[in-house]
Order: C-alpha cells, then structure tokens, then sequence
C-alpha cells in the first residue's frame, strides 16, 4: 500500500512538472511572438510616419526660413506646424525605442534613473532629485513602472510647461514607494505668442494603466501656484 501510494505521489509531480513546463514554454512563445509583432509595427512606423513627418517639418522649415528671408511675418499657424512636427519627430523615435527593446525591463529601472535627471538637464530642463527612506531593491515590475512614471512626467514638462523647473522625490517605505514630480509652472512664452500648458499630456494615461495593474493610487493635477504635481503611490513591501 504504501509503495502504490508513493508511485501515486511522483507520478502526480512529474505531472506538476510537465505541466509547469508546458505553461513556461507557452510563455516564451507568446513573448516571441510579442516581440515579432512589436518589431514589425516599428518597421511600419519608421518606413510611413517618420518620414512622412520628417518631410512636413522640413517643409514648414522652408517656408518659415523664406518668410524671413523676405522680412515677411511667419504665419503663427506655420510655426506651429513646424514646432508640432518637432514634437512628434521626437515622440516618434521614443516610441520606436521602446517597441525595438527587446525586454522592456532591461534598463529601465531606477538604477538609471540619475541618467534620465542627467540628459533632462542637458536638454535644458532644470532637475533636482532627493530620495528618502532605506533605499532598497524592488519587485522588477515596480522598479520599471516608477522609471517609466518619472520618465514620462519629465516629458510632459519639458513638452507642456516651458521652461519650468522640475523637481523628482522618490520616498521609500518598507510597504510602499512614493514618486512624486512637480514643475513650478514658470513655463516660458513659445515663437507661436502662447504660453505652453502645464498640463499632465496625453502620457497619464499610460501613468494610471501602470500604476492601476500594480494596485497603486495616481494622482495629477494642477497647484495653487500655477505648477503641476504628479503623484504616485505603489506597493512594494520589502521582503521579509
């Protein structure tokens, strides 16, 4: 009896293991088949929209450059066309970026995060970061999710509020991490005669899906002194 009940024991494992194994090999499918498909969409978008981008903003470059050579006004609409291709140039080929990442994890975390503060500063965008509370590791899906949170808002500022300064506190807890970014909403008037937005973009909307799938809490809006905050609160309890 109790030899029957042992065979009964590893065949019930080996059918575990089998079954672990099937469910492991279809994830390594479904993610090849993933990156293929995100591969092809970013061929598709390089040989279309970049270049058919890349020519509207050369052209609206021509005219406004012969509008001048003339001691003519440039049509603010013209300037906006010029500024709006610029825009989506670089929108672009950060999309493109990432869909051609083969694992959207790698480098991406918030151990490069002083390069994303490095190369906003260098674009012109005035950063301060402070981090509190015992930095510690975090679960792989959180560590990306607080990155891309930071990277995106970043964005929005350098893209909505001018010349805003920016300012990045990250709080560490031992059951949660705190991402809070806010701009001081000191944006500079654009060539078009308008004051750019402080708004949040269209990029919160990628904000809340990550923080919602993590069980986190978004919130964003403007301040009482002109600026926008952008706040995050995700789980990460620190192993025990």
């Amino acid at each position: 009896m109790a030899v029957t009940f042992r065979m009964w024991q590893l065949h019930v494992r080996e059918v575990e293991q089998r079954a672990d194994e099937a469910e492991r090999t279809r994830d390594e499918a479904a993610q090849r088949r993933a990156m293929e498909e995100r591969l092809r969409i970013a061929r598709e978008l390089h040989d279309s929209l970049t270049h058919s981008i890349s020519v509207i903003q050369v052209q609206a470059g021509v005219a406004v450059h012969l509008a001048r050579k003339r001691g003519e006004d440039v049509p603010p609409a013209l300037l906006a066309i010029q500024e709006a291709g610029a825009d989506a140039v670089r929108e672009l080929r950060a999309t493109l970026g990432v869909l051609r990442s083969e694992d959207d994890g790698d480098g991406s975390g918030l151990g490069q995060l002083g390069g994303l503060v490095a190369r906003a500063r260098a674009a012109g965008l005035p950063v301060t970061l402070t981090v509190t509370g015992p930095e510690r590791p975090l679960p792989p899906d959180v560590d990306q999710a607080a990155y891309r949170i930071v990277q995106e808002a970043l964005t929005n500022v350098s893209r909505h509020a001018g010349h805003s300064a920016a300012s990045v506190h990250l709080h560490y807890t031992p059951e949660a991490l705190s991402i809070q970014v806010d701009n001081d909403g000191m944006g500079s008037v654009t060539s078009t005669g308008t004051r750019p937005s402080a708004g949040p973009g269209l990029g919160l909307v990628g904000m809340r899906e990550r923080v919602s799938a993590l069980g986190g809490q978004l919130r964003a809006g403007p301040q009482d002194d002109g600026g926008f905050q952008v706040r995050a609160d995700l789980p990460a309890r620190a192993p025990s």
